[in-house]
């Protein structure tokens, strides 16, 4: 750049001109960059556009990335940015709290160098470490990505266990009425399932933090479009991640799967129990022989884990997915006592739901 001066001034009319002259100044280029440094929050809520929708929360994708990859329309430069923002305030989060990237879990580690987590989530894994009950529990992958999604994940598992055992029996003792203590073989079943089915129907549909790592090149593609799933319907997506319509639709058939798995041996186990408990009875009681007869297990076995896989499988994703992470926590993040309660009354209500419809279920089927 140069900056010239131009001087002509005439004498007179027979006077001749006197020549210009330029002055030349050379000016180096002036070159800003405004990096802005934006402070995690502790609140862990995905970042909202100018509609108030947040950023991948809808149910539907416009191709955008889930667990596994990328898609859509292009624009790789913004998705890019967008990664390096949140790869930056996590590393600076880490770097405030006097830690290395070597000194969290490999899988947290590898998603932050991918930018594929907010600021948020570093935030709570450091707070949950400050316990060393949490701390030993984060070492685990399930729990370790169920726990920076929901804080309150452990609270929902104790309530859903602690009560499952009263609802039920209490649903059981409505259905049956007077023949209540006559079928209290088929009550000790009904209740033994739902212990060991309890904590699974928690643990499955919660929403989570996915950070598996990527599949392996040679894996099909069932295996790819699975491992790409929500693992709850309905859950909120990271800022700058998105499900598609057919990705939520798998969560729930790969979520289903793994509770007709979980409904089927529990039964299993429910039922040999009531078998043992009905035979014992027998050798003591000479005259309940013809009266008492003991359960088809195979048949309640299967019944039972066509149940979770349905019922039980799309009650949990609403309740996890819609009522308490869409509904719930917006609203009373501030004040956990007071979510705890509403999700406290929310899954005992639920349970005993549950209850009544496997009762209802399992005559109609013809197992009881």
């Amino acid at each position: 750049m140069s900056i010239a001066f131009s001087f002509f001034t005439p004498l007179s009319s027979s006077s001749k001109s006197i020549p210009s002259f330029s002055l030349s100044t050379p000016t180096p280029p002036l070159r800003f960059r405004l990096t802005p440094l934006r402070r995690p929050t502790d609140r862990f809520y995905p970042l909202r556009s100018s509609t108030g929708v947040p950023d991948g929360g809808s149910f539907g994708g416009h191709g955008g990335h889930g667990h596994g990859g990328h898609g859509g329309h292009g624009g790789g430069g913004g998705h890019d940015n967008e990664d390096n923002g949140r790869k930056n305030e996590a590393l600076l989060v880490v770097a405030e709290a006097g830690r290395s990237l070597e000194s969290v879990p490999a899988d947290l580690a590898a998603a932050i160098k991918a930018g594929k987590i907010p600021a948020s989530v570093v935030t709570r894994f450091l707070e949950l470490e400050k316990s060393p009950f949490f701390r030993w529990l984060l070492q685990f992958a399930g729990f370790r990505e169920r726990l920076l999604a929901d804080d309150l994940f452990l609270a929902k598992v104790a309530m859903e266990c602690g009560v499952g055992v009263f609802t039920k029996t209490a649903a059981e003792y409505e259905k049956r009425k007077e023949n209540f203590f006559n079928e209290i073989e088929i009550v000790f079943a009904d209740v033994a399932m739902a212990i060991i089915a309890d904590f699974m129907l928690v643990y499955l549909p919660a929403p989570t933090v996915a950070l598996r790592p990527p599949l392996a090149l040679t894996a099909g593609p069932v295996a790819k479009f699975f491992h790409g799933c929500p693992d709850n319907a309905f859950q909120v997506a990271l800022s700058g991640a998105s499900y598609s319509l057919i990705q939520r639709v798998g969560a729930i058939v790969r979520n289903g799967a793994k509770l007709f798995a979980v409904g089927t041996a529990s039964s299993l186990v429910g039922t040999a129990m009531t078998n043992a408990f009905i035979n014992a009875k027998k050798a003591v009681n000479k005259t309940s022989e013809g009266e008492i007869e003991n359960v088809p297990v195979l048949s309640t076995s299967a019944a039972y884990g066509v149940y979770m896989a349905v019922s039980s499988n799309l009650r949990y994703q609403v309740l996890a997915g819609i009522i308490e992470q869409r509904l719930l926590e917006p609203l009373l993040h501030q004040h956990k006592l007071i979510l705890s309660a509403l999700c406290f009354a929310v899954r005992t209500g639920n349970t005993y739901l549950g209850s009544l419809l496997w009762v209802d279920y399992a005559r109609f089927v013809g197992v009881q």
